[in-house]
């Protein structure tokens, strides 16, 4: 059973390694707001997000701390299942789907839990203004943190603003609006939970057609 999940485990480190490193480096050398453009499509604006994936905010610092919570909850449920279906002898395919989700979980939650303690600056909850509160300059290392365990603030890059311009006046609800393709910023860790979230629905089809895989 171990054995199995050697290769997932491996494929779930290396992605926390890379999602971790880019954060670290964005983190450590941009302004809160800062973009680097790669291409005309593709930049690594840094912005901090105190709550879902992909930018989303819910619940100020109760919410905060539900949704850390949860995610730790969430890495266990993972990694028991996972043994689960080792034992079971599910294919590599699924594991290997599975790790990749977990890649995303842990990788998002070791902002939450550790960088409002290694970090001097980050987005903190003003009670007065009901509302996370932006900082000026470059995050340093610090013994002193800028928040407690679990509020640390996700760090977000990934900016892909393929399309922008002014919509027709016939398209619904956004006609006439200016509009950017694609809005949201995110970074490697989100990715691994979509893209493993599609590798399972994808396995779960061929798996009806053609058993385990």
């Amino acid at each position: 059973m171990i054995r199995a999940l050697r290769l997932p485990f491996a494929v779930t480190l290396c992605l926390v390694f890379l999602d971790q490193a880019l954060k670290i480096w964005i983190k450590s050398n941009l302004s809160l707001g800062e973009s680097i453009e790669i291409t005309s499509w593709f930049q690594l604006h840094f912005t901090e997000n105190p709550g879902m994936a992909f930018g989303m905010e819910w619940g100020g610092i109760p919410g905060k701390y539900m949704l850390s919570s949860f995610r730790v909850v969430a890495i266990i449920g993972i990694v028991l299942y996972m043994l689960r279906l080792a034992k079971a002898g599910a294919g590599n395919f699924v594991l290997i789907a599975f790790s990749i989700v977990l890649a995303g979980a842990f990788g998002n939650v070791i902002d939450s839990l550790l960088y409002g303690l290694i970090f001097d600056k980050g987005l903190v909850y003003s009670e007065g203004y009901k509302q996370w509160v932006m900082y000026s300059g470059v995050a340093n290392w610090s013994s002193n943190g800028y928040a407690p365990i679990l509020l640390g603030n996700v760090v977000d890059m990934l900016y892909f603003p393929i399309w922008k311009g002014v919509l027709p006046s016939w398209v619904p609800i956004w006609g006439n609006d200016y509009f950017i393709f694609f809005r949201p910023i995110f970074n490697i860790a989100d990715s691994c939970v979509t893209i493993g979230v599609i590798l399972l629905y994808w396995s779960s089809r061929k798996t009806e057609k053609w058993g385990t895989i």
